[in-house]
């Protein structure tokens, strides 16, 4: 039910019964599906996307470059999964091209991050190179726009 998935996925609180309307389904069989998809961990978690900037929270995002020597017969994934263990780390990616592993990790300040890189990430067995950039401003996120006040920029033209 990819339709059920795209939706969930814009918007998670969408009620069964709207579902069900969406897709000529019952609720009874929205229900059955959704529950087999969690259980198949196809869909992992519900969440709301949170403009914290809005809200008044300063947080700090760093996006990290790393190079890595691979570990016999595991390859990278032990360094990623000893990574994604840690509560800073937002988000970690096995990449092609010059670097091995894209991390994003959210902190209070840059010190917070900078203590992250220095005593944590660089002491890994493994790390080799880390390269460390920090997000600026953020335009748009997982497809939301996130300063839309939906204004008119067009121009008013005059008879």
């Amino acid at each position: 039910m990819r339709e059920l998935l795209e939706v969930l996925e814009k918007n998670s609180r969408v009620p069964v019964s709207e579902l069900a309307a969406m897709l000529q389904k019952s609720e009874y069989e929205v229900e059955k599906e959704i529950e087999r998809l969690e259980k198949e961990k196809v869909i992992l978690s519900y969440g709301a996307l949170v403009n914290w900037e809005r809200y008044g929270d300063d947080v700090v995002t760093a996006i990290i470059e790393i190079n890595l020597t691979p570990q016999r017969e595991v390859g990278f994934d032990a360094i990623a999964e000893r990574l994604y263990r840690y509560d800073e780390v937002r988000t970690v990616y096995l990449m092609s091209g010059n670097f091995d592993l894209l991390v994003i990790i959210e902190g209070k300040s840059l010190k917070d991050i900078s203590n992250f890189v220095s005593t944590r990430l660089s002491t890994i067995e493994g790390v080799t190179q880390t390269r460390s950039h920090f997000l600026l401003k953020a335009y748009k996120k997982d497809g939301v726009i996130l300063d839309d006040d939906e204004q008119d920029r067009r121009l008013v033209v005059v008879p």
